[in-house]
């Protein structure tokens, strides 16, 4: 049996193109014992998968070059030789731009139950992006009823999921996001009291007044996906003692700077800022897996995704995603 998988073959210099991945296919080897065999389902495609790619120092290594692209997954048990896990499982896992992978069940991949959550939605709302919204919404931003968050990306995976949650707390939600399609499932279908459509507003000066007209109580809460010009005007909007979760900066990920207009806000509005990694927290992930899960099971946190079709289609998807022409969670089909 053959796999098919997708590799680094060289680094970007700003966007990355076709040319800095290769499609390569090799028999799969026979399992040991205690190893499993995975056939993906789905793959994700996700922004910091670019800052992963180049040679710098970041907070994790960089994806190695001539080696499978690294991606969260979901998928079946084909072939077994683990007591603990069985032919036809579903388990969500870190298995790579691949259509198999050998898993040894030692903490690499998890059983999931897809009763009454798709097996899709491990990627993204009951996943990493559906887990980096509630860390950074619940323990950065600690949301208060009666408060006015604010989220950018706000169709996307993680702001998503961060404006109903926040809704759910009873908070005032302003999303911004790239288009009226997008503000309109942000405001009509999620429920979020506000959407402003960033790309109708080139000018900072006209952004910002569109952000103010939303917010005339002002910002307690932020979640940051993308820097840049729109950080600079939720600054100008941001209470005393105000929240700022920094989860993103895609705004940069091609290695273009993100100047800050007027840091002294940060110290005249007394403000929090802590940017997360959300896998450094495992210890909370039972907890607020937990909540996400019975969340969308009852149908009361609502996700979208685009998928694109097949291993091949990988590379133009991802590309695509970080110029924000996704709507909602990015995925791979690969069965």
């Amino acid at each position: 049996m053959n796999n098919q998988r997708i590799v680094l073959a060289s680094r970007p210099l700003g966007e990355p193109t076709a040319a800095n991945f290769r499609l390569e296919e090799a028999p799969l080897a026979p399992l040991e014992d205690g190893q499993l065999r995975v056939k993906h389902h789905y793959m994700s495609l996700d922004p910091y998968m670019r800052g992963r790619m180049n040679d710098a120092k970041s907070y994790a290594q960089p994806q190695p070059l001539n080696e499978t692209m690294i991606g969260g997954t979901v998928g079946e048990v084909v072939e077994s030789r683990n007591d603990k896990y069985a032919v036809g499982d579903k388990v969500v896992g870190f298995g790579g731009w691949q259509l198999y992978s050998t898993a040894t069940g030692k903490g690499d991949v998890t059983k999931v139950d897809t009763t009454h959550i798709p097996l899709s939605a491990y990627l993204g709302s009951v996943g990493m992006p559906g887990m980096t919204a509630w860390y950074g919404l619940m323990k950065i931003c600690e949301p208060k009823a009666g408060e006015t968050v604010c989220v950018d990306a706000a169709s996307g995976a993680v702001g998503s999921v961060v404006g109903q949650l926040a809704k759910l707390k009873g908070m005032h939600v302003v999303g911004i996001a790239g288009g009226p399609d997008k503000c309109a499932y942000v405001r009509d279908e999620l429920g979020f009291d506000e959407c402003i459509d960033y790309k109708a507003f080139p000018e900072p000066a006209d952004f910002y007044a569109a952000l103010k007209a939303v917010t005339p109580h002002g910002i307690d809460c932020h979640f940051e996906n993308v820097g840049g010009t729109i950080m600079d005007a939720v600054l100008l909007r941001m209470n005393a003692f105000g929240r700022i979760a920094l989860c993103g900066m895609i705004s940069g990920y091609n290695g273009v700077p993100i100047p800050m207009a007027a840091p002294q806000l940060i110290l005249q509005s007394r403000l929090k800022i802590e940017g997360f990694i959300v896998s450094e927290h495992m210890n909370l992930w039972p907890e607020g897996l937990g909540e996400l899960g019975g969340l969308v099971a009852t149908g009361k946190l609502k996700f979208r995704e685009s998928i694109a079709d097949g291993l091949a289609s990988a590379p133009q998807a991802f590309f695509d995603l970080l110029k924000g022409k996704n709507f909602g969670k990015q995925l791979v089909k690969l069965v």
